[in-house]
Formats: C-alpha cells, sequence, structure tokens
C-alpha cells in the first residue's frame, strides 16, 4: 500500500469516526459521560451494487443508500481495492445519495490499471457496508481475448430473469444491455407480458404506466430488487443503452405509440423523467450533464475492438412509417420513401439517428485502428425482407374475418422455399414458370416486416454501411429489441455485404412464439432445406429472408461473445424457462466469423 493510500484511507476512517460521533464533537470533547452520544442510524442499501462504463484507467461505481423513515441525504465513503478483504485500497472518495437523485449514488473511480479486477464497497457514517462488488477496466492494447454477455428486453412481469443468473456463472467479464432494461406498462393483466405476472410475484409497480419521475424510479426500484439482476451487477461491469420501453413503446423523437398526450402530458416532459431516471439508476457516465438525453460513446478494448453504443431511439428518429395508422401498416409510405424523386430518394430526409451523432460515429470508425469495430445497437439493422406472396397471405390469415388460412401460409412459405431449392440445386433453368416468378423480384417483391427496426430508415443505413465499405473495417452490429435470436449478414440496398450482425434474444419478452410463429424460424433461415441440400443450406440465404444465416423465434436468454484478433464467436445462450427460478441453460447455436469474413456454424 502506498504512503498517499495510507493516508487516504486514514483520513477516510478518522472522518467516519467522527461523523459518527458527531454529538460528542459538538460539546467541545467533554469528559461529561452525562452527555448523550446520538448514534448514527445506519442505511439501507436495498439495491446492492453495480458498476459500468469501464475505460481504460477508471469506472463507474454505483448504489442506493436511504435511512428509514427519512428523506435526509445519505452521506457515504466508497473504496476500490485489489482485494476482496480491501487490505490494498488504490482509490477512494466520498459521495452523498441525495434525494434530488433518488438516493443513487454513483462516482468515477479514477486511477486504475489497464485489465484489472477490482472489489469495491460504500459504506455510511455508522459503519454500515454495502454489497462488495466486483469490476474491472478496460484491457490494454496489447489484450488478446475479450468475452463479454450481450442482453436485451427484460420484461419484469414476464418471468424470471434466469438469463442473468446463467450469465453470472459464466466467464464472461463484460456486460453489454441494449434496452429495454425497464417495460412501462402498468399491471392491468391485458397489458403486454401480464398474463402470468400475479401467479408469479412479479407484478408491475406502480399499478399505472409509468409517466411522471417518482412512477419511473419507483419501476426501476422494482427491478433493481431481483436478486439475479443484483447478483449480475455486482458480478461484472455494464455498459447499457436505452430502448423504447424506458420511455414509451415505440419511441421517437416527437412521441411515441404508448404515449397519449390527451391523459399522459407533455412527451418532452416525460422523456426528461425517463431521462433522468435512467441516469439515476444506471452506472452510466453521462456523456453531457446539460443533456440527459445524449448517450451515445465509445469504448475501446485496447486494439482489438472499439464498441460504439448508438442511440437509434430518442436523440434524432423521425416518426416511423408504421406509425401514422395507416391501413396498410405503413408500406406505401416507405416504397414512396424509396421511389427516387429527380434521382434522389424521399427517405433519404429521415433519420434514425440525428446527423450529429452519425457525424460522431464516422469520425470514431474512422479513427479507430483496432481489428473489429462493433456496433451496440438497439434495433435490427439487417434487411429483414420477406416475399410479398407470403406477407400477402399471412395478411388475409390474420384478418377480419380471414379470408385465407394457415394451412395457405404454410403452403405460401413450402413454394417459396421450393423454389430457392431447385435453384440452388440445379439452377434457373430447373425451375418451372411458376417457381421463377416467385423469384422474380419485379413480379414477387421483398418487402420489409417491421418499420419500428433499421428496414424503416433504409436510406441513413445505406449511408453508415457505405462509410463502413469505403473505410475497409470489420463491422460486427450486436442488436436487441426484437426478442428473438437471428444472426444476418449486413447489405447494402444494393447487395454489398458490409458485416454481419448477432441479434440476441430477450431476457423474459416473448418473441415470435407468442403469435403462433415459434416454428417458422427453420423456414425464416432455410434450415427446413436441409433434408433436400444437407449442411449446403445452413446460412446459404436460402430462406425466407435472404440475407439471413440463423434464427430462433421461441426461447429466451442472451449472446456469450468471444473476440479475438482471427475471429469473432457468438453464442446464443438459451434458457428453458423463465416461468420457474429452476432452470437449464444451454448453447443453441455456435457462429463465428473469422477477420476474412468467412462464417461457421455449429
Amino acid at each position: 500500500m502506498s504512503e498517499v493510500t495510507s493516508r487516504r484511507e486514514f483520513l477516510l476512517k478518522a472522518a467516519a469516526a467522527i461523523a459518527a460521533g458527531s454529538s460528542v464533537v459538538a460539546c467541545g470533547g467533554s469528559d461529561d459521560d452525562s452527555t448523550p452520544v446520538i448514534p448514527a442510524v445506519p442505511a439501507q442499501f436495498t439495491y446492492g451494487v453495480a458498476s459500468g462504463d469501464p475505460l481504460s484507467d477508471r469506472v463507474m461505481l454505483w448504489t442506493y443508500a436511504k435511512v428509514a423513515d427519512s428523506t435526509a441525504a445519505v452521506p457515504l465513503t466508497w473504496q476500490v481495492a485489489t482485494d476482496s478483504s480491501f487490505t490494498t485500497v488504490v482509490s477512494s472518495g466520498s459521495v452523498d445519495a441525495l434525494p434530488a437523485n433518488g438516493f443513487t449514488a454513483k462516482v468515477d473511480a479514477t486511477g486504475l490499471t489497464p485489465g484489472a479486477t477490482y472489489f469495491y464497497r460504500f459504506r455510511d457514517t455508522a459503519g454500515t457496508t454495502s454489497t462488495v462488488g466486483t469490476t474491472r477496466t478496460l484491457p490494454a492494447a496489447a489484450v488478446a481475448s475479450v468475452k463479454f454477455a450481450v442482453f436485451s428486453c427484460s420484461l419484469y412481469s414476464e418471468g424470471y430473469f434466469n438469463a442473468y443468473a446463467d450469465a453470472a456463472k459464466s466467464d464472461a467479464l463484460y456486460a453489454l444491455h441494449l434496452g429495454d432494461y425497464i417495460y412501462e406498462y402498468g399491471s392491468d393483466a391485458a397489458k403486454y407480458g401480464n398474463k402470468d405476472a400475479v401467479a408469479l410475484g412479479r407484478v408491475a409497480s406502480p399499478a399505472n404506466d409509468i409517466v411522471s419521475l417518482a412512477d419511473y424510479r419507483q419501476r426501476y426500484a422494482q427491478y433493481k430488487a431481483d436478486a439475479d439482476l443484483q447478483a449480475l451487477h455486482a458480478k461484472m461491469p455494464w455498459i447499457t443503452i436505452w430502448d423504447d420501453h424506458e420511455f414509451a413503446n415505440n419511441a421517437y423523437v416527437g412521441g411515441a405509440e404508448n404515449h397519449n398526450p390527451a391523459t399522459q402530458g407533455d412527451w418532452a416532459t416525460r422523456k426528461a423523467m425517463a431521462a433522468k431516471a435512467y441516469h439515476e439508476w444506471l452506472p452510466i457516465r453521462t456523456p453531457d450533464p446539460v443533456n440527459l438525453l445524449k448517450i451515445y460513446r465509445h469504448f475501446d478494448f485496447g486494439k482489438l475492438l472499439s464498441l460504439h453504443m448508438l442511440d437509434t431511439r430518442i436523440e434524432g428518429r423521425d416518426r416511423q412509417y408504421d406509425n401514422f395508422g395507416d391501413a396498410d401498416g405503413g408500406i406505401g409510405r416507405y416504397i414512396t420513401g424509396l421511389t427516387p424523386v429527380g434521382g434522389v430518394m424521399p427517405d433519404a430526409s429521415r433519420h434514425m439517428m440525428s446527423t450529429e451523432q452519425q457525424a460522431w460515429l464516422t469520425t470514431g470508425l474512422t479513427t479507430s485502428s483496432a481489428t473489429w469495430q462493433f456496433l451496440g445497437n438497439q434495433d435490427i439493422m439487417a434487411r429483414m425482407w420477406f416475399p410479398a406472396s407470403v406477407l400477402q397471405v399471412q395478411a388475409k390469415a390474420a384478418a377480419t374475418p380471414p379470408t385465407a388460412t394457415l394451412a395457405d401460409v404454410s403452403a405460401a412459405i413450402t413454394d417459396y422455399l421450393t423454389a430457392k431449392a431447385t435453384r440452388a440445386a440445379a439452377g434457373t433453368g430447373a425451375l418451372t414458370p411458376a417457381q421463377a416468378a416467385l423469384l422474380n423480384p419485379a413480379l414477387n417483391p421483398t418487402l420489409p416486416y417491421n418499420l419500428d427496426a433499421w428496414d424503416g430508415y433504409p436510406a441513413q443505413r445505406d449511408a453508415i454501411l457505405s462509410t463502413v465499405k469505403s473505410l475497409n473495417k470489420n463491422l460486427v452490429v450486436l442488436s436487441g429489441d426484437s426478442h428473438n435470436g437471428w444472426f444476418t449478414q449486413l447489405t447494402t440496398l444494393a447487395g454489398v455485404k458490409v458485416g454481419v450482425e448477432f441479434a440476441g434474444s430477450s431476457v423474459t419478452s416473448t418473441g415470435f412464439e407468442a403469435v403462433g410463429l415459434g416454428e417458422l424460424a427453420s423456414s425464416l433461415d432455410g434450415s427446413a432445406l436441409v433434408p433436400q441440400l444437407g449442411a449446403a443450406a445452413i446460412g446459404a440465404g436460402l430462406g425466407l429472408v435472404d440475407d439471413l444465416g440463423y434464427a430462433d423465434t421461441k426461447r429466451r436468454g442472451y449472446l456469450r461473445m468471444t473476440v479475438t484478433a482471427a475471429s469473432v464467436k457468438g453464442e446464443y445462450v438459451f434458457v428453458d424457462t423463465v416461468k420457474s427460478k429452476t432452470y437449464t441453460a444451454s448453447v443453441g447455436k455456435t457462429i463465428t466469423v473469422a477477420s476474412s469474413g468467412a462464417v461457421t456454424y455449429a
């Protein structure tokens, strides 16, 4: 222990002792034994500890501390040590858990060593100590390997956070959360995710859709009370971004699908309250204290990878094509946006992120010398385009009353896949006229199914992908939001391959299985054709979605990523249930992308 550190520890301990005996000091140090000593009241560290936004020499530390039945600020000291016994403290200081911040406290612990593991804790003036957390800094330039876990869409009322529990037992060193850390819905049984909430003892609190600052704080507190979430926060540093549900469903700059100004007030006010609560309750290093809506930021894992955490939801997103109430779900607007006028696509004026953020991203990509460029991104970036022949029959089957059956949908899927398999096995000359028509984009175009994702902002996506291509970077995009597992090739509108996307399943939120499409995965990614084509069908673009190499549409879980200079490996980890605390985890698929671009599936 250095002399400086020793002095720092002595002063902190002395300060705590003085605070604890403040009544005696106030009496001028009298020897009168009759003078009452009022002990400090212990604080409650109800929601554990957390760390986040690690850099090579520092990391954010977080806790919540409150004295029962008191609204007073809680003075705290904090320590970072190289050992769990705190015999070697390397960084320390003081911070207050203020009522203005919902009794949360955050500090930036500096002066740390790159790629090192540390232990940290908080202590109040009564000597009560928080849980001891483990954290680590980002590695130095020469790091050979990095492992991290990736999460999204954790709906408390839908089930238990078994994905968090399993990740806490893994060898991951860092956690990334890509949004929907909380959900805004109230406890009404008819609302999304609440069917089993009473039986599971996970009823949303407060009961209303959260709108005010107090509402958002209460909801974060409920989530943070979960033991599995607390344990994973205490196990490793997190790097987080928000998506829509930290605010309201399908949010954009000017509003949200689940925001009604007539009953829920001004959207800008609600956004500000939601953002303040997010910065209070998450261990994020606030990039701009004056503008809490700005959270995009960079992290360099040595020279191995640069992680660019994006905000494609709140700070710059234009209203979604499918958020205008059109009978066609916004497809007409989408087609109009891609139809050039005077040589320019109207969609080029629309944004999923601001021009300022796009310029920031371009600068980050340009200046980074890392082997891999990762984008931490909310919504699916790949072109998830389905053949119109299938979408049309599906729409008829979903109509009221239905004018097609599920058998009709299945037949449309089989016809399309058979045409693809025939072409792959025997060439275009073997196609029947009907099959040739199905594969002719002029007669059977492919269309996006989710205009809230990057598919609804194709021009800006193309601009970003074109930038990456021109810079000759190895691009890996990590995405959440969809509640399903995907692996895709990232291509421009012209079909030029630029990178890959790993999109993880949700922690608890239901996916395609909730609408009867849980068994659709093999048709989507083409693995349904393995009996006909063998292993050649895997990752060959022979499914309903050309750029899709793998899909899982019915299981919950997370991604476990391993990055080296030679490759990026993604393991799709699934839990067999979120309705019981007893679960089994397994790896559903392992996909490895070599620096050359070659992809292997196992």
